[in-house]
Parts: structure tokens; C-alpha cells; sequence
């Protein structure tokens, strides 16, 4: 397994005629804005991709990109595992936009879902705070859903990876239509 490439935004600009781009967040980060012309493959559908981008390295370089750069790590580290080498863009579409690099956003009738940080922010300071009021009224014994949750919060941290995000990918909203995921398919196939 090889070590996966990274690609500055500024390095990313200047070679975006020649990269296939792979953005793995949910359907609802990429609506919120991604690189122009970037396929949406959440991280969690990869697996059903791994053909198509299999032959999309062999015809060029593939880019993978996230909201930060710790899920396109991820996806790097996993392509490689199956023999596709792949650049990741360091720091993600949040650094693209903070250099002042356009996003692509969507003209959509469907109401955009939050982004996945925001979700899970949303997420752990509900049970946080659920777990301490049920702390005062039923039993003590629940202020532990809090510390449960805080422990979860610094291991994401120190591992870079974030389980109550895993988790919320699988909710529908956060998950590609099929006909949606076929479609980027064929777009892959055809790049």
C-alpha cells in the first residue's frame, strides 16, 4: 500500500483540467457546494464504485476530496488497499473556498440537508444535554450518556475519524438515491 498523494488547492487549480474528482461526502454536503465538476461517491458507497474508479486512474489522476481532508484520506488509504492510487486535497473543500476558489452549488427543489459536522454537532449536544437533565430528574446514573458522549469527542479527535458520523451517513437523507449513484457511475465511465 502506498502512501496517498495530497494536492494543495493551489496545486489542485492549476491541474483541474487533467484530474478526475471524487468528492465522498454525503449527497447533502455536496449540495451545500463542491469543486465544479467533482462526482459525488459518499465514503460509504466506494466499495460499489472501486471498477469505475479502478479505469478512471488508469485514464488519469483521481483527486478525492472532503469538507476537511480526513475522509478523503480515508477513501485514499481504502483505494490503495485495491490497488487505485489517488491524490487527496489537503484541507479539503474548506480550504478550496478559503483560498477563494469557487464551489459549485447546486439550483435544487430539495431543501439541503446540514452538513455532516453540523449534524453531528447537533447530535452530541442533544445527547449531552439530555443525558444531564436526565441526570437530575430521573437518576445520576445517566450523566454518564454525557461523559460517554465527551469520550467519543476526544477520541474522534486524536483518531481523526468520527463514529457518530459513520453512523448519521447511513440515515436516508445523508445516502444517495440509487438512481443518483448510477448516474455518477456513468459520468465516471465516461470522463
Amino acid at each position: 500500500m502506498t502512501t496517498p498523494t495530497t494536492l494543495d488547492p493551489r496545486q489542485a487549480r492549476a491541474r483541474l483540467h487533467e484530474l478526475t474528482i471524487v468528492d465522498v461526502r454525503t449527497p447533502g454536503e455536496y449540495a451545500e457546494g463542491h469543486i465544479s465538476g467533482a462526482l459525488n461517491i459518499p465514503l460509504d458507497q466506494l466499495d460499489q464504485a472501486l471498477p469505475d474508479l479502478r479505469t478512471a486512474a488508469q485514464r488519469g489522476e483521481v483527486l478525492v476530496v472532503c469538507a476537511s481532508g480526513a475522509r478523503s484520506e480515508n477513501a485514499c488509504r481504502m483505494l490503495a488497499e485495491n490497488g487505485i492510487h489517488t491524490a487527496t486535497l489537503t484541507g479539503g473543500t474548506g480550504a478550496w473556498a478559503a483560498q477563494g476558489h469557487d464551489l459549485h452549488r447546486p439550483e435544487s427543489t430539495q431543501k439541503a440537508t446540514w452538513g455532516m459536522e453540523r449534524q453531528v454537532r447537533l447530535t452530541a449536544g442533544s445527547v449531552v444535554l439530555l443525558g444531564l437533565a436526565l441526570g437530575e430528574v430521573v437518576h445520576p446514573a445517566f450523566r454518564l450518556l454525557s461523559a460517554g458522549i465527551a469520550g467519543g469527542l476526544v477520541f474522534s479527535a486524536v483518531t481523526n475519524s468520527c463514529g457518530m458520523a459513520a453512523m448519521l451517513a447511513k440515515l436516508p437523507y445523508n445516502r444517495p438515491r440509487k438512481a443518483d449513484l448510477d448516474a455518477t457511475l456513468a459520468r465516471l465511465r465516461h470522463s
